[in-house]
């Protein structure tokens, strides 16, 4: 099935990966509901997309009925829910021994709990309406730790965890689960890191050989696209260049 005239609902979407996805997806026809905590850019977005194509509602994912409330926007507006993406996350990357612990806390609380809260928002309807999407993004830190990322590899782990457990269980209900595992991306991800060190160095190698967000925004739409029978469980990339 194409994606024209699929609702979609995006969280994280003022920027990076998600505003790509949702800007991409708006022009192949999809109507969409968009959410994040900066309203001025996601107004920026619908702006673009007149006669109601793009919703837009202020979102924290970390708060249940700030997703719920955005997912709702969707149904309400749209009388369904094709597709949930959530993207919203963070990547303060440290060493262990620096005890970043309130930064651990925020990586757990945005890239698990905030995934965990679409999840339960969406599933309801989706399971009512026997079809539907909920698509993640992951990471290659979802498959590969290097020294400074044990906890964002973590959530990540967890993502794979979360995402297979739910495809399992809701086969019968022809809900299709998908993870978007990107390597280096070219986004404003890496502003969330605190060290500088570390934030330069990720700077760097994401700005000279990262993916483009357009690049995920396109294998987003791939995985949607797909007929009905066809289920992208994980869509693993990387740079041509990177090698881990």
């Amino acid at each position: 099935m194409a994606v024209k005239n699929k609702v979609v609902v995006i969280t994280g979407a003022s920027s990076g990966i998600s505003r790509a996805t949702a800007k991409y997806l708006a022009d192949l026809g999809a109507k969409l509901v968009i959410g994040a905590r900066r309203v001025d850019r996601l107004k920026d977005i619908a702006s673009n997309y007149p006669g109601g194509q793009v919703l837009y509602q202020k979102t924290d994912v970390t708060d249940r009925k700030s997703v719920k409330s955005l997912v709702d926007l969707a149904n309400d507006k749209f009388g369904r829910v094709d597709v949930l993406y959530n993207n919203a996350g963070l990547m303060p990357i440290s060493q262990m021994a620096e005890l970043k612990v309130d930064e651990w806390e925020r990586m757990v609380d945005v890239n698990i709990k905030g995934v965990l809260l679409g999840i339960a928002a969406v599933l309801p309807i989706m399971i009512n309406q026997k079809g539907g999407q909920i698509i993640t993004t992951d990471s290659v830190a979802g498959h590969v730790v290097h020294p400074g990322t044990a906890v964002y590899a973590g959530t990540k782990y967890a993502i794979q965890a979360i995402m297979d457990g739910l495809r399992q269980e809701q086969v019968g209900n022809n809900i299709k689960t998908t993870m978007i595992s990107p390597g280096a991306v070219n986004t404003e991800l890496y502003t969330t890191i605190t060290d500088p060190k570390q934030r330069a160095s990720t700077e760097k190698a994401e700005k000279e050989n990262g993916l483009r967000a357009e690049d995920v925004a396109n294998a987003v739409a791939y995985a949607i696209a797909q007929p009905d029978n066809v289920a992208i469980n994980e869509v693993l990339m990387r740079p041509r260049s990177q090698r881990v």
